[in-house]
């Protein structure tokens, strides 16, 4: 057998390219990068065995003190808080509903959305066995769809703030009909970060329950979230939710080394300066501006808001728009940045625009994307 090279780096041991993120800090290329801070703890934490329970129950009473919210449950991932969020809204507290998920016959299994609303994370509120209703049209959602689709097997209604827009109804419409109704309202907030207010902000505005990815804006461990919001129904997420048994959350499980490395990046992201980020990512933009400044056949401008009909979030942050206004020439630039060497992965909207963000590069690396961009584009 070969000899492991242990003194080689892990991914070229593995043959795994490394990636420049000028995409965002997304779950498929990683996340995002933690500080030294968040490893020292993950590592401090791996050295001793304690009681996750008990962890995950401090850990939480914590940072709901530290946040300023009623309760705050720590899981994998916020896939997994949509997952047992909408087990809590089923099956609650009671412990043979908990244990015959998704097995829901006898239960309120119907959940709310919008459908404009709907994406590729419906399969999460869905795994725990209930049925989603849609309100709304492609153009317009009125109060009266949701008023009319609230009934008695109704547990809850699930709102997407990154898909939320002119198609559907303002939240604090949805919290004033659902609560009016005595009906939960789940909000995914899970990329909602920057500004750190948003951690309180859904929370004070009436979501029963709240979900942010640890591994995004917070700066954790990948595979951690957070689930904030009224005290009994968080304790009710903790019983449908790991290390308990015989729930569906069981397998959804976040260790001792994640709980102690996002506990200490929410620690320093609520301690953190955003205005100094704000002007290093100003500074990133305009660099990358000017490198692709005289690129023929291309428009590149500077956005900082989400465009009209288009969701990008989270919103103050300022980032590249890269109009190619051609889809074939589009996809062939995303590909050949993709395979080149380094590796950059970038955001498309539509078929022919190119989102460049800085908040997931590394020093310098803005100059690398920008002149691969410049030069790939001048050699068509």
């Amino acid at each position: 057998m070969e000899p492991i090279r242990r003194n080689m780096d892990l991914y070229d041991r593995l043959g795994v390219a490394k990636v420049i993120n000028a995409q965002a800090r997304a779950s498929k290329i990683g996340g995002s990068l933690m500080h030294e801070d968040v490893l020292r703890a993950m590592n401090e934490a791996s050295g001793a065995f304690v009681d996750i329970a008990e962890l995950l129950r401090k850990s939480g009473e914590h940072l709901a003190h530290l946040i300023g919210v009623p309760a705050v449950l720590i899981v994998n991932s916020a896939a997994a808080g949509l997952t047992v969020t909408t087990a809590a809204c089923v099956a609650g507290r009671a412990p043979d509903r908990i244990y015959r998920l998704p097995d829901t016959r006898g239960m309120k299994d119907e959940v709310i959305v919008h459908r404009h609303q709907r994406n590729h994370y419906d399969c999460c509120v869905r795994q725990a066995g209930v049925r989603l209703v849609e309100i709304g049209s492609a153009r317009d959602t009125f109060a009266w769809e949701l008023e009319a689709a609230i009934g008695e097997r109704t547990a809850a209604v699930v709102y997407f703030i990154s898909h939320e827009g002119r198609n559907s109804l303002p939240l604090p419409k949805v919290l004033d009909i659902a609560h009016g109704r005595g009906i939960p309202v789940i909000v995914d907030a899970a990329s909602e970060l920057p500004p750190v207010s948003n951690l309180r902000r859904f929370v004070e505005a009436g979501a029963d329950l709240v979900i942010f990815s640890g591994g995004k804006g917070i700066g954790g461990p990948q595979s951690s979230g957070l689930v904030l919001g009224r005290r009994d129904m968080v304790e009710a997420c903790a019983l449908n939710a790991f290390p308990n048994q015989n729930c569906i959350g069981r397998s959804m499980k976040v260790g001792k080394e994640e709980i102690a490395g996002l506990v200490t990046a929410v620690e320093r992201v609520l301690e953190h300066d955003f205005a100094a980020d704000l002007e290093l990512w100003e500074g990133r933009v305009q660099t990358m501006l000017e490198i692709l400044r005289d690129v023929p056949g291309i428009g590149s401008r500077r956005v900082f808001d989400a465009p009209e009909d288009q969701e990008m979030h989270p919103v103050p942050i300022p980032r590249v728009w890269i109009d190619v206004r051609d889809p074939a020439r589009c996809a062939t630039l995303v590909s050949e940045l993709a395979t080149g060497s380094p590796a950059i992965s970038v955001r498309t909207v539509g078929r022919d625009v190119i989102i460049l963000a800085p908040d997931s590069l590394r020093d310098g690396e803005e100059r690398i994307v920008a002149s691969r961009i410049r030069d790939l584009l001048r050699s068509k």
